[in-house]
């Protein structure tokens, strides 16, 4: 197990973080959530850059406060608002990369840059925002991490620059025991990426699943109002009042496609997942 977050709390004026979530060696796990959900202070966390008010992190086994500089470079790191000063190039950051992690490859950086089309002479104040995405990626992945902790990498690009940091993370990936923590609001991004799923709710998990049991096992059940009388509730997870009866999130889909031919069970998508589990009420 490369992180165990147990039960951890931070209090702030308005907002409460108390969550707890794994991530295991060769996965890629997701934290999803509408913006101000939850999911950068998790990663503040993790990274101990807020102090907890209680509960405990594990990072490669070991007190997350207490890992050793040889430890922290078997971590790479994404934030959303962290970056290298403006008016250095990417020349330069490889220089300064070289001298702070021993298993830095100065080399393969540069070389990894021109692949991306990412210029090595000019300044970052000149890139577009999709050419500083993939730079912060490509710092986190040049000093051959075990883990990568990467908090919304995606966000505010478009299509096909999304597209090419998810295939970066798929090529990283590669290589046996290694591990990323990924966050995203956009869950089609981490639709086909992710192992596993958290949802995060108003600094709460409020649902841990895999990624393939949601696609397949999750449905969304449509019916009127006597329908919903006669229907077996045991299975479904959340109800909502709509204006034609009720929709209904259930983990078992199949039951409801054999039971009750008459209603109408949808796939659920992860979005469709993410608004009930928020917006339903609990059965």
């Amino acid at each position: 197990m490369l992180l165990q977050v147990k039960d951890i709390e931070k209090q702030y004026k308005k907002f409460k973080l108390h969550c707890s979530m794994e991530v295991m060696e060769g996965h890629i796990t997701g934290l999803i959530g509408q913006n101000g959900a939850g999911k950068s202070t998790t990663f503040k966390a993790i990274l101990d850059l807020i102090h907890l008010d209680r509960g405990e992190i594990l990072l490669f086994g070991k007190d997350h406060t207490k890992l050793t500089n040889k430890e922290r470079e078997d971590l790479g790191v994404v934030l959303s608002n962290a970056t290298f000063p403006n008016r250095m190039n990417p020349h330069e950051i490889g220089q300064v990369l070289k001298t702070l992690y021993r298993k830095f490859d100065v080399n393969d950086f540069y070389r990894q840059c021109e692949k991306q089309e990412i210029p090595l002479d000019k300044q970052i104040k000149e890139f577009s925002t999709g050419m500083k995405a993939k730079l912060k990626v490509l710092i986190a992945l040049s000093h051959q991490a075990k883990f990568l902790i990467l908090d919304e990498p995606t966000e505010g690009l478009d299509v096909i620059a999304r597209k090419e940091i998810l295939d970066l993370l798929r090529e990283y990936m590669e290589e046996e025991d290694r591990a990323i923590l990924i966050s995203s609001h956009i869950s089609s991004d981490l639709e086909g990426l992710c192992d596993d799923l958290y949802m995060i709710h108003q600094g709460k998990i409020i649902l841990h699943e895999e990624t393939d049991a949601i696609l397949s096992r999750y449905g969304l059940l449509k019916v009127d109002e006597k329908q919903y009388e006669k229907l077996e509730k045991k299975y479904l997870i959340r109800v909502k009042k709509e204006s034609f009866g009720y929709s209904c999130l259930t983990d078992q889909r199949q039951f409801y496609l054999e039971n009750y031919p008459e209603i109408i069970v949808e796939k659920g998508t992860i979005d469709e997942v993410i608004e009930m589990m928020i917006k339903g009420e609990k059965q």
